[in-house]
Parts: C-alpha cells; structure tokens; sequence
C-alpha cells in the first residue's frame, strides 16, 4: 500500500477542505451541468478530464464535481490519492499548456467530493495532447466540443500582444453588404462571393472576428458569421 501512495504522491500538491458548506454544495448541483459546471462520478484518465478541463480554460474557467453522478449524487470518491494523481497529470502533462488548477474537499458522509476550479486560461488556446495532434476544447452549454480551426485561430489573434486591425477594402465592403441583406454567411459562400480560397476567405473572417466586428455561431455543424452584437 505504501509503494502505491508513494506513486500518487508525485502528483500530489495543495489540496484544501473547501469552505462550501454540504447545502452549499447541493445548491451549486441543483443548478445542473452547465457551461462552467461539470460532473464526474470518477475520473476515467488523464486524457478524458484533460479535454473538460482545456474547454473550460478555452472559454470562461469553470468547476469539476468529482464524485457527483450524472444525476447529481453525491456519492464520493474512493481514492483521494489516485483521483488527484490522474487530475494533476492531465493539467500539468496532458493539457499544453500547462493549468494551474486547484482542488479542494469537501467531506460527505464517509467520502469527499472534489472540487477542481479550472480559471480561464491568459494565453489561448490550451491543447490536449494526442498520438498524432494536438486538439483545443470549448465549453458550449454543458459540452465539452472540439474547437475548430477558426475559433483555435481566434483564440490566438485574442492571447495576442498586438491589437487586430483590418483594412476597410473591397473584399470587406462586399462582406459587409451581403450581412445587410441575409444576415449572416458561411466561410464557403464568402470565398464564392469575392473569388478567392476558402483559406483565404476564412482568415478575412477570422480577422473580423478577432477585430470585434463579427461574431460566429454553428448551424447544423456548419460555423456562420454575423455582425457583432458588440459593434452594432
């Protein structure tokens, strides 16, 4: 037994006794699994919460509930040690780069639930390491999904130093006059629009994004950008 917790013990780190009281903790489950709340009865390797954990880093920080079924039972965690190994490994090994989580207890009867505070990365994207690539998350809901290339490139333009600026040219005046009348269009349709590459048509509209001028949003998988509330 001893071999064994000295193994864990490589991973292990400052874990505190949460200061949320067992209501407390009810109140936050009863809110159900949301955009910065997810529920692990267990967890299953490094790799599987590593993808949890790079989507709430990716969009605006959130909480893990290890030891808290699907349904919201809070039935506890059987190994503290190997729980907080597996969780450690994945924000220090398997997530790139690296998250500063921090975990903390909160006893339930003859087990502990823990509580794993993931914050909002400062530099974006955070990747999850795989045997042929590496892949970005985002919380959407209460999912973790697969980020695609526009947004991996959105979060970059946005952990920039340098603010994003665009040219007003012909290509954004096309743009711009196809939004007025229909509302929003797919990176497909933009590169038929002004006669260029979906590679190319996709950076002008990244840009745009990254600027604040627009924003996207899925439609039966497919990403399509609009005006930006924020600039409107």
């Amino acid at each position: 037994m001893k071999k064994e917790t000295d193994f864990y013990l490589q991973y292990t780190g400052d874990v505190e006794i949460s200061s949320m009281t067992k209501t407390d903790l009810k109140n936050l489950i009863a809110t159900g699994e949301s955009s910065f709340l997810e529920f692990k009865h267990k967890v299953a390797s490094p790799e599987k919460i590593a993808k949890e954990m790079s989507a709430f880093a990716n969009t605006k920080g959130g909480k893990i509930l290890i030891g808290v079924s699907d349904n919201g039972d809070m039935i506890g965690t059987e190994s503290f040690y190997e729980e907080e190994f597996w969780l450690r490994m994945a924000a220090s090994e398997v997530c790139v780069p690296p998250i500063p989580i921090t975990i903390e207890l909160l006893h339930v009867g003859e087990r502990d639930v823990m509580i794993v505070e993931i914050p909002e990365a400062e530099k974006k994207p955070v990747y999850v390491k795989g045997d042929k690539r590496r892949t970005a998350y985002l919380r959407q809901k209460d999912e973790s999904v697969v980020a695609s290339d526009e947004m991996v490139e959105i979060m970059k333009n946005g952990s920039s130093d340098s603010g994003v600026t665009f040219e007003y040219g012909e290509r954004e005046q096309q743009l711009f006059r196809f939004l007025n009348e229909y509302g929003d269009i797919t990176i497909d349709r933009f590169s038929i629009l002004i006669n260029v590459t979906t590679y190319r048509a996709g950076k002008i509209l990244v840009n745009l994004v990254s600027a604040g001028v627009l924003e996207l949003f899925d439609k039966d998988g497919i990403t399509h950008y609009t005006f930006s509330q924020k600039s409107s």
